[in-house]
């Protein structure tokens, strides 16, 4: 079973239940979670992705809307988050995890996955080896993958009790075959690219390839080194909310 998929199940939506999707994306999840039965609103920062949701899933309410500023108050039963919140930076994870207590109803769940420590660690070190080599300076990575305890210490401050902290390799196929690392890096690592000039980012992506090969290709197709963090937490009825 896929990761989105599996997380839905954690998730359990139930019939009736009013349920926040944070980083939703094109509304894949989204859907699967309103077919439950759920009353459902999918949120994201990506005006073009949101444009997809709307597009693919007329009938369920996508909005635009930055995880660092929910506005929302006691509105939900359920938060649920996945492969998102590791594209929001390390000094506003407080904001999101403060807006998510804000935004459920006392007794109600965040079930999220995301990045987590060492999450593409090998394909961030080819990188910036091969950018070094290059003569170019190290650009700072764009993503947040924190440890179980730094992330489970951040929502119990936030209000949230963890219920459920895992940290587990997931090993994943890339699409493309042969150009599946390239695709890769020019859809998630773009920050990383910019760091040498355009007419040059062709031959850092064959370096980078050259390093990942030996470990990471096998059978005609790329393999990314993934980590995941998953989590449940529960909002009890005596947090302080304006920590």
């Amino acid at each position: 079973m896929r990761g989105g998929e599996s997380l839905v199940d954690l998730l359990a939506p139930q019939p009736g239940e009013s349920i926040l999707d944070v980083g939703c994306g094109t509304g894949h999840l989204t859907a699967q979670i309103a077919q439950r039965g759920a009353a459902v609103v999918g949120i994201d920062n990506s005006a073009a992705m949101v444009e997809r949701a709307r597009a693919e899933y007329p009938q369920l309410d996508f909005r635009l809307a930055d995880a660092t500023d929910l506005g929302f108050e006691g509105s939900f039963d359920a938060v649920f988050s996945n492969a998102a919140l590791h594209w929001i930076s390390q000094a506003s994870q407080p904001l999101v995890a403060r807006g998510i207590t804000r935004s459920l109803r006392n007794g109600g769940r965040l079930v999220a996955e995301l990045g987590g420590k060492g999450n593409v660690e090998r394909i961030v070190r080819a990188l910036e080896a091969a950018i070094v080599a290059m003569g170019y300076y190290l650009p700072a990575a764009p993503w947040c993958f924190p440890g179980i305890a730094e992330y489970a210490a951040l929502l119990e401050e936030a209000g949230l009790e963890v219920i459920l902290a895992e940290l587990f390799e997931r090993p994943t196929p890339l699409d493309g075959g042969e150009r599946g690392m390239s695709h890769w890096l020019s859809m998630f690592a773009g920050h990383f690219l910019a760091a040498v000039p355009p007419e040059q980012q062709d031959e850092l992506v064959g370096e980078v390839e050259r390093l990942l090969r030996p470990e990471h290709y096998r059978d005609g197709g790329w393999i990314a080194d993934y980590r995941r963090l998953r989590l449940v937490a529960i909002k009890r009825g005596d947090e302080r909310m304006d920590r």
